[in-house]
């Protein structure tokens, strides 16, 4: 049983989640993309990581959990909805706009693996 008062635990959460997007992107650079957005956040949502290769722009979902599909069954409807109003906001601001294609990947980081990229998740 857990006894650390609830900010406590609130604050290793976000140092767990901070790691595992830095560590999610690391995973994506060395694959060969380009991280043009971090922690990209609108009114209408909030997207982890944007990344770029060529004219292809994925949006990534970073989630810590335990096992793969833990990750992916933790990206509910209502987050890929938010996922997908903020890219809207964020591709209609690019000059290149039209050329661009648009992807929504997950990148799961489990403890002591190697960050699992899952494009076109969602």
């Amino acid at each position: 049983m857990n006894h650390e008062p609830p900010d406590r635990n609130r604050l290793k959460a976000l140092r767990r989640g901070s790691l595992a997007e830095y560590r999610a992107a690391l995973s994506l650079l060395i694959k060969g993309y380009r991280i043009v957005a971090f922690r990209y956040r609108t009114k209408l949502g909030e997207i982890d990581i944007i990344a770029r290769k060529g004219d292809l722009i994925a949006c990534v979902e970073v989630k810590a959990r335990r096992s793969l599909d833990d990750s992916v069954f933790a990206v509910s409807n209502l987050s890929q909805q938010r996922i997908r109003a903020a890219s809207d906001l964020w591709l209609a601001k690019q000059p290149d706009f039209a050329r661009l294609s648009i992807r929504y990947d997950i990148v799961s980081v489990m403890p002591w693996r190697w960050p699992v990229h899952l494009p076109d998740a969602f």
